[in-house]
């Protein structure tokens, strides 16, 4: 069957932007053939795929008359959203926190029971593939935390696992040898900060960022503790870090157990984990999947394909 409908102006001119893609998207995801013309979409296909194409064209038309810009990763959304019967108006207008006019949001259904998870609970454990917005996130939320006052400081925490006699050759001292490893987590700060701003929170320890092996031995009160890949910490690593917990203080902990890099015979404090404390009140466990991946489409496809051989290869990491 074959179905036109007309769009306002200015979402055909988002959908008409060839470097988004959004219109490819559609085609994809909604396995129909759809063409644009001025502002008017033709759709062709079945009866079922070209009712739903007809649905989420309104949706977007309704993100983009709200305010949103729309790329390709908000199709998914879309289509997760109505999958899950969810109102993702609702999701992309929780606005966690904003710099410079960004605004930092949930982009997809996952992302938002995410973020509700930390705000809801003392520990919040967020597992899944590269590119769901598992640090980001947590970052925005420990930012947002701090400007509130809800917490007096903010730790950012990885293990290094290369910090051994692999970096014994860099010269500098141990945190000069493991900056490496933590670097991603300045860009994310920088990108929700003033630079100013930072570096004052920074000297002042109002916001730190070190290696896991230095949370041993603290007690850490009235802060946000974000620790991020680890799905490289031992489980005795993992213990040590959760009993760092004190009083009025949240820990978020992110990780993808697909990309371990302990030796193999070295069980993953973040697999063994989620038996141990699974049903424990006040610790969530958020799942994220390949559609929840809001970079780059081909990362979504990669993640998918990476997934689809450990399956079928039986390579999948349990330990």
């Amino acid at each position: 069957m074959q179905e036109t409908v007309s769009v306002p102006n200015d979402v055909a001119a988002e959908l008409a932007g060839i470097g988004d893609g959004v219109l490819e998207h559609l085609r994809d995801r909604l396995r129909c053939t759809i063409h644009l013309r001025g502002n008017r979409l033709t759709i062709e296909g079945d009866e079922e795929h070209v009712g739903q194409a007809r649905d989420v064209i309104g949706e977007l038309v309704e993100l983009v008359e709200g305010g949103h810009e729309i790329r390709p990763s908000t199709v998914d959304a879309v289509l997760g959203a109505m999958d899950e019967g969810e109102d993702l108006q609702g999701v992309l207008d929780d606005v966690i926190w904003r710099h410079r006019g960004k605004r930092i949001s949930p982009k997809t259904v996952m992302q938002k029971r995410y973020t509700d998870a930390i705000r809801s609970h003392t520990v919040t454990f967020s597992i899944g593939p590269a590119g769901t917005g598992k640090t980001y996130l947590a970052m925005a939320c420990a930012v947002a935390a701090l400007q509130e006052r809800q917490v007096a400081r903010i730790i950012l925490t990885r293990p290094a696992v290369e910090a051994g006699e692999r970096l014994g050759f860099l010269p500098g001292d141990m945190l000069a040898k493991v900056d490496p490893y933590l670097r991603p987590l300045y860009d994310a700060l920088y990108d929700m900060l003033e630079a100013e701003r930072l570096n004052a929170y920074m000297e002042q320890g109002i916001i730190e960022v070190a290696p896991l092996a230095f949370m041993r031995g603290r007690t850490l009160n009235d802060s946000f503790i974000i620790l991020d890949e680890a799905q490289n910490t031992s489980p005795e690593q993992m213990q040590m870090f959760l009993t760092r917990l004190g009083f009025g203080s949240k820990v978020v902990v992110t990780g993808d157990v697909t990309q371990v890099d302990l030796p193999r015979d070295q069980a993953s404090g973040l697999i063994q984990v989620q038996d141990i404390l699974g049903s424990i009140e006040g610790i969530a466990f958020i799942q994220f999947g390949h559609e929840d991946v809001v970079r780059h489409k081909l990362v979504q496809r990669i993640v998918e394909a990476y997934k689809s051989h450990a399956e079928e290869t039986g390579t999948a990491r349990r330990r």
